[in-house]
């Protein structure tokens, strides 16, 4: 899952970044309205996580922007506001859920995967496929009953492999939903983290390569 972070408190930005990290979610991070266009116009992202507060471009403008050229964009409002009647316009404008700061980041992490889950037309919350079960909300992996530690990079790859139910992900799609903008586009990080990822997995081999078109689970090799 990618996730971008709109919010003008910049401490408070980077600190929703680092934990939406450390639960294996890929996350951009701007501070202003104007530079969430920006990256809406380039970036296929799963959540957005917005501030109605912004400089620059409003909030609001930027969720109705999202709602009508990228429908499949789930917006999470945020804003320091508490009354019911704000709340009630920024669900109005489109958004998919609100949450009034300050709120328990643990709340945070909930809403942002049942949005993603949405915007993955209704992905079942864990997913299995030829003896790897995994659940996102957990970050729990096993194979065949066997739990298995992965890395915040491996567990993002196997759950877009998973999510993908067999079909094949090419490396494009899996540097762009795993990893965030700072990444090299031309590095060869996803074809090593996929070799470590078999590697985790074991014997027999459940991640095959699909030559000069990407990756999948499951199928012959």
């Amino acid at each position: 899952m990618r996730v971008l972070v709109v919010e003008d408190e910049t401490l408070l930005a980077d600190a929703v970044a680092t934990g939406l990290r450390r639960e294996a979610i890929a996350v951009d991070v701007v501070y202003d309205g104007d530079a969430a266009l920006d990256r809406l116009g380039v970036h296929d992202y799963d959540v957005v996580v917005l501030d109605r507060d912004l400089p620059g471009t409003h909030g609001d403008d930027v969720c109705r922007t999202v709602v009508a050229a990228r429908p499949s964009i789930r917006v999470l409002m945020l804003t320091a506001a508490a009354d019911v009647t704000d709340r009630v316009a920024g669900l109005g404008l489109g958004a998919d859920d609100y949450l009034g700061k300050p709120f328990a980041f643990a709340e945070l992490v909930a809403r942002v995967r049942a949005l993603g889950r949405r915007s993955r037309e209704a992905a079942p919350p864990v997913l299995a496929r030829d003896g790897l079960v995994l659940d996102p909300a957990r970050l729990e992996v096993t194979r065949d009953g066997r739990p298995i530690r992965l890395g915040r990079k491996e567990f993002g790859v196997l759950e877009e492999l998973l999510r993908a139910d067999g079909a094949v992900v090419s490396s494009e799609r899996l540097l762009e939903k795993v990893w965030d903008e700072h990444t090299d586009p031309f590095t060869n990080v996803v074809r090593v983290t996929v070799m470590t990822l078999r590697r985790k997995l074991g014997e027999p081999p459940v991640v095959h390569t699909v030559v000069s078109a990407g990756y999948r689970v499951g199928g012959a090799a």
